[in-house]
């Protein structure tokens, strides 16, 4: 059984001119709405304009007192749901997998030219629909959110971004850089920035390390593929300190 989105029209933002090279799709966290991400869109215009910027509504709506309310979540909250998150994760999954497919379909852009960003429970979304569809995204930004449950593989094409508040008290940092440690035990790609003064929350220190990320960061399949094409030794492929991709504490 699957949850047909009920929210309003996602927020679209295009390149002032010509057709989209990129796509980036934005997701809020729970118990809110996209306009949480609004610093996060703005900032990926600036630096990326010719991408269009999507951010779409939760598909559970939270009920209002007297008036629809406007908060969102991406599968329902409170004690009975959450004693069984993960299963309502993957319930919700495929309809956001369309939802992006969609998006692809329309713009002409492919899992390559494609990332997910989501913060807290969005952020579980993005990464295990790159999970669940390993040609959805080349690149997940995961604020202050980790998998839904215990992964056994890494995702084959998608260079993960995790950004996280050491204080976060709701999501560990201890448990972030545990989820790093099992990815490239798995062969996976990813990197992790950590806020030194931060807790659940998604900050402009975090949003402007992001766009360093995405600006600088080479995917290991690609780093490899060029060495290899160069005829480098095999060893060489784990010096990636110009590729961007070292794992850092933010101040």
């Amino acid at each position: 059984m699957t949850m047909k989105p009920v929210g309003p029209d996602p927020y679209v933002f295009v390149p002032k001119q010509g057709e989209p090279r990129l796509l980036f799709v934005l997701l809020h966290g729970e118990s809110s709405s996209p306009e949480q991400l609004f610093p996060l869109a703005q900032a990926i215009k600036l630096a990326f304009p010719a991408a269009a910027v999507v951010l779409p509504f939760g598909h559970v709506q939270e009920a209002g007192a007297e008036v629809p309310s406007m908060r969102y979540s991406w599968v329902a909250t409170g004690t009975e749901y959450d004693k069984d998150y993960a299963s309502h994760v993957r319930l919700a999954l495929p309809d956001l997998i369309e939802q992006i497919t969609k998006l692809q379909s329309q713009y002409g852009l492919f899992g390559e030219e494609t990332a997910l960003a989501g913060f807290s429970q969005g952020a579980s979304m993005a990464l295990e629909a790159s999970l669940a569809r390993p040609d959805l995204a080349g690149r997940v930004l995961a604020f202050s959110g980790l998998y839904a449950s215990r992964f056994e593989a890494a995702p084959p094409a998608t260079l993960l971004h995790f950004f996280h508040g050491a204080e976060d008290t709701q999501v560990s940092a201890h448990d972030v850089a545990s989820t790093l440690a099992r990815l490239e035990a798995l062969q996976g790609d990813a990197t992790l920035d950590v806020a030194s003064d931060l807790g659940h929350e998604i900050h402009e220190a975090l949003i402007r390390q992001a766009i360093v990320r995405l600006q600088t960061c080479v995917p290991l399949r690609n780093w490899q593929a060029a060495l290899a094409s160069l005829q480098q030794p095999e060893e060489d492929a784990q010096e990636r300190t110009s590729s961007g991709c070292s794992g850092r504490t933010l101040h």
